[in-house]
């Protein structure tokens, strides 16, 4: 998160953007009570005027000591220090951009997430104006960054191995993005999962088979999809598994979240 924060700050300010933050939480973070004792939060981030570098943070729903509306509060008072060492006096509203980095449109995206903006925007009035953005899963260019990902890979077959939602209709982005691919899709946490599909496509008689983790990082689950790909290559025998990274902090991502993020004239 924070390397790709970084990029992202670099990449907007070279766009002309100002004053943005990105507020969401990789989907790999463990959720279980212990999971606050092994996350440390990340650093307050520095301040600095517009003029030289757009002001950016990171926010977590989940994992973090404060809840997020509270973070996106502390990162607005930020703001409002900063815009009053640079326009002291200036009554014009400002506006925070909010990009959730989140690949479904489950229950976190649609529902948890626009609950702790409305409660932060609720707390600051009409200061700052809190802008929601559409989550990177929305995208249309995660199609050639997962193209690009597979094709590092010569195998037979491809299966995209999402998080899944308990949401309905949330898997519906993923489900287009495989049949777009070429690829099954299978999720970690409803039906189909990875072992239903290994055993279609060894009873096919497919040899080769690639696992892509529709994750944004790296984390607890991908490691628990790391384990349990070793067990599958023990439980299929005739097939010859690759697990990919998932997509990683890349200079494609930050391009995507950069895309987002433009708003025409927003005025911001």
């Amino acid at each position: 998160m924070d390397a790709l924060a970084e990029r992202f700050a670099q990449k907007i300010r070279h766009a002309g953007l100002e004053s943005l933050a990105t507020a969401g939480m990789d989907g790999t973070i463990v959720k279980d009570s212990t999971a606050e004792d092994s996350v440390s939060p990340p650093p307050r981030p520095s301040v600095t005027t517009e003029r030289e570098q757009p002001l950016v943070s990171t926010a977590y729903l989940e994992c973090h000591p404060l809840l997020l509306h509270q973070q996106i509060e502390q990162f607005s008072d930020t703001l409002m220090s900063s815009f009053a060492l640079e326009s002291p006096g200036s009554a014009k509203p400002r506006k925070l951009a909010i990009l959730p980095l989140f690949l479904l449109p489950g229950v976190h995206v649609m529902e948890d997430i626009p609950h702790e903006i409305a409660l932060a925007q609720q707390a600051l009035g009409e200061a700052i104006e809190l802008d929601l953005r559409p989550a990177i899963g929305s995208h249309p260019g995660l199609h050639r960054l997962v193209t690009e990902c597979m094709a590092t890979q010569p195998v037979e077959a491809w299966i995209l191995l999402a998080h899944g939602s308990r949401r309905s209709n949330a898997h519906k982005p993923v489900e287009d993005l495989a049949e777009r691919l070429g690829a099954m899709f299978a999720y970690w946490s409803v039906p189909p999962s990875l072992e239903s599909r290994l055993l279609e496509l060894s009873q096919l008689g497919i040899r080769s088979v690639g696992i892509l983790p529709y994750f944004l990082f790296a984390g607890g689950i991908t490691d628990a999809i790391a384990q349990t790909v070793e067990t599958f290559a023990q439980q299929f025998p005739t097939l010859k598994l690759h697990l990919a990274p998932p997509l990683s902090a890349s200079s494609e991502l930050t391009d995507l979240l950069v895309d987002l993020a433009q708003d025409e004239g927003d005025g911001q």
